[in-house]
């Protein structure tokens, strides 16, 4: 691995893995590391999101140096498996923003492992696309997309969406329209990637895995093979990600689960919500369009974006960051989700495709990474 190379070729390059949360990030990334040729992180990098518009201007030696304190205490360094050493002597002098943290990391961690190439399992980094491309140039993007009213039912159940202070939880028809503003986030951001920019449908990738890897593989130029993911079979691709545990127990479908748990006056209030984003992107509506309140609508749109952006600003406010209690790594313990239980594993060489984990099984193929949505 060349650090000093910031242009890589594309069968090198780091790939992201991004979407709106409980949209089946997790089961592309998990199978990217299946088809071998990647480093294998069993967590999301939660670089760009979490750890980075906490500590400011990575380029000033003691915010880089506090925030490498951070990371080397917490669960995302643990779960790497490398020694503090290999990071501790690098990061200091050689990063300067949040592209330079995570290339580093990641690129110890693929030459370690004598994997070409790594990815970063980073939903809500989708929010950064144009600050990981600034630092990261040659970086290619996936961008998973799930039918929305799927991903209201899990963020709801999840809990994954902070409510109005007057709620307990956000309700399906929030999380919908969280879902409508992420989607639209990423997909603007995209637009401006030219080639480096793919969207991956998941019922696509349930329904048709092979096409899809297929097709994503001559994105990534990188040999993505069906029969060897299936074979070796890294968390949610041998274990399905359900927020929803009884579904666990008998035969699972991830796909339009909201057809049996949303019911129709729920399900009615969503489409009108967000109705003109699902067909936009394909999806069928099913209940009559126009049946709802034009200002109810137009409301409840305008409260719920302008909360979602005032968040979303607020972490990258140098104020509002100066103001809130500092991060610790015992505070991202609590926030991120890695899988710091799994055993080490054997690593061997596929041919033409770099190492590759030794297959685990269909039931034995660790711990499922249960995504934090």
């Amino acid at each position: 691995m060349d650090r000093s190379s910031t242009i890589r070729s594309r069968s090198r390059a780091p790939v992201f893995v991004v979407g709106c949360a409980r949209s089946g990030t997790t089961l592309l990334y998990d199978t990217l590391m299946s088809a071998g040729g990647f480093a294998i992180y069993l967590g999301e990098s939660n670089i760009f999101n979490l750890l980075a518009p906490r500590f400011g201007d990575l380029s000033v030696r003691k915010n880089r140096e506090r925030m490498l304190d951070v990371w080397l205490g917490s669960r995302l360094f643990r779960v790497s498996g490398l020694e503090r050493s290999q990071v501790e002597k690098t990061i200091p002098e050689d990063c300067h923003n949040a592209g330079d943290f995570l290339r580093i990391v990641m690129d110890e961690l693929a030459q370690q492992q004598n994997a070409l190439r790594w990815a970063a399992n980073a939903p809500e980094e989708i929010l950064h696309l144009q600050r990981i491309k600034e630092t990261i140039p040659e970086a290619l993007i996936v961008h998973v997309i799930r039918d929305g009213r799927d991903v209201s039912l899990s963020l709801s159940e999840k809990r994954y969406i902070r409510p109005f202070p007057w709620r307990d939880r956000e309700t399906p028809e929030g999380a919908a329209l969280y879902w409508e503003w992420i989607v639209e986030k990423g997909r603007a951001a995209g637009a401006l990637l030219g080639n480096d920019y793919m969207e991956v449908r998941f019922e696509e990738l349930v329904g048709n895995p092979r096409a899809v890897l297929k097709q994503l593989g001559g994105f990534l130029d990188h040999d993505l093979n069906y029969d060897r993911v299936q074979e070796t079979a890294i968390g949610t691709v041998a274990r399905p990600n359900t927020s929803f545990t009884r579904d666990a127990k008998r035969d699972f479908s991830p796909v339009e689960r909201w057809k049996k748990q949303l019911s129709a006056a729920r399900l009615s209030k969503i489409e009108d919500l967000v109705g003109d984003t699902l067909s936009d992107l394909g999806y069928k509506l099913a209940a009559p369009a126009g049946n709802g309140n034009r200002f109810d609508r137009a409301w409840n749109r305008l409260i719920y974006r302008q909360f979602f952006e005032l968040k979303y600003r607020s972490k990258t406010n140098p104020v509002v960051r100066a103001l809130r209690p500092a991060l610790t790594s015992a505070k991202v313990d609590q926030i991120v989700i890695v899988d710091d239980r799994a055993e080490p594993r054997k690593w061997k060489v596929a041919k033409n495709s770099g190492p590759i984990p030794e297959p685990l099984g269909r039931v034995s193929a660790g711990q499922a990474i249960v995504q934090h949505h």
